[in-house]
């Protein structure tokens, strides 16, 4: 239970099915001068919230010790990534390494038989080939998360459930929460970076990773040195604002190289590939496929897009080639690459990975 809407609804409404449930919020923030006492995501004052929501309900509410995990799992590898001129996405990792494999084993431990949260999306229980267990986008397009859901394992969706899958809208869990009574019915959704709250990411690279804040040189796609820029953790693909060049037609970050801290601007031509390349793999729905073999699938390379046709070539290194049917724009290393499937299983995820490089048109 985060302290939000969303949360707070899927334990109400596995209460009135029957369930005996235990709420539990996972205490992830970090002990520093900065130390957030807002409405955030597990935040201080969120667990005030999921509290009230728990008596609301009359199920018991537990604080759980995750910082140390938190600090290895999911901040480290977003310091990391910026170091490397990449665009993070620390929710995935909050999912895999926190949500859904740390609590997982505490939950087992308690002896609780599911582990349910209040994600947009759906489970099915050995609907797939082989008995597999199928992750599905939600009813409600519009608020699916799959995409940041894509590294759930197997024995992990085993053990899952996600009420508000079925959900058809945002409004309809409001008011599921209005009809329940729950203080959180109305309260905003949190758009923010968990681990830094009320501060601007890069105030925080200033603190944990000043190198990415050096300035360094623009250069555009031959290699001509157009400016200076304020420190590649700045920047990310397709970016517009912060390139001070002068140009008579509009540039982008077309890609960020932390090796020579310089930031390669382009047109908005220069921004589409034909594909990219995906490392540190997980198959979800669908079990790992033979090298070589071109796989149909559609494609989210970002989390607010549609999902769009591509082919999937496993490749002899353990990657893969996601080739795009047509090409498309801002590929952006270290933010995720997910594979949905073709037809009637358009809704199952087949897995996804880390975007490593872009492919270039052919």
């Amino acid at each position: 239970m985060s302290g939000g809407v969303d949360s707070a609804v899927a334990a109400a409404l596995l209460k009135e099915q029957g369930h005996d449930v235990i709420g539990v919020t996972l205490q992830i923030w970090q002990e520093t001068a900065h130390e957030t006492k807002g409405a955030g995501c597990c935040s201080l004052g969120a667990v005030e919230d999921a509290r009230r929501v728990a008596n609301r309900i009359g199920i018991p509410h537990y604080v759980l010790n995750y910082r140390e995990p938190f600090a290895e799992k999911v901040i480290a590898p977003f310091i990391k990534d910026y170091q490397r001129g990449r665009t993070p996405n620390p929710c995935v990792n909050c999912n895999r390494y926190i949500k859904f494999d740390a609590l997982l084993e505490k939950a087992t431990s308690l002896g609780a038989d599911y582990l349910a949260t209040g994600h947009y999306a759906r489970v099915h229980h050995g609907l797939g080939a082989d008995g597999r267990h199928v992750l599905c986008r939600a009813e409600n397009g519009s608020k699916d998360q799959t995409y940041a859901l894509y590294a759930t394992l197997q024995h992990q969706l085993a053990r899952m459930t996600m009420p508000l899958g079925e959900l058809p809208s945002k409004d309809v869990t409001r008011q599921l929460a209005r009809d329940y009574g729950l203080s959180v019915a109305n309260k905003p959704d949190s758009q923010e970076i968990c681990f830094v709250q009320d501060r601007n990411y890069t105030e925080f690279l200033e603190e944990t990773a000043p190198e990415t804040l050096v300035p360094g040189q623009f250069v555009d796609t031959s290699g001509k040195v157009r400016g200076t820029h304020d420190g590649i953790a700045r920047y990310t693909v397709g970016q517009r604002k912060r390139i001070n060049v002068g140009s008579s037609i509009p540039l982008y970050v077309i890609q960020v190289d932390a090796e020579t801290n310089t930031v390669v601007v382009g047109d908005d031509d220069a921004l589409f590939a034909g594909g990219c390349v995906v490392e540190d793999l997980t198959w979800v729905s669908l079990a790992e496929p033979p090298v070589g073999e071109g796989i149909p699938c559609e494609v989210k390379i970002r989390y607010n897009m549609e999902s769009k046709p591509a082919v999937l070539r496993l490749r002899v290194d353990g990657l893969v080639d996601v080739l795009f049917d047509e090409p498309l724009r801002a590929v952006t290393p270290g933010q995720a690459a997910v594979f949905y499937g073709t037809g009637h299983r358009t809704d199952w995820v087949l897995g996804g990975g880390t975007i490593t490089q872009r492919i270039e048109q052919a």
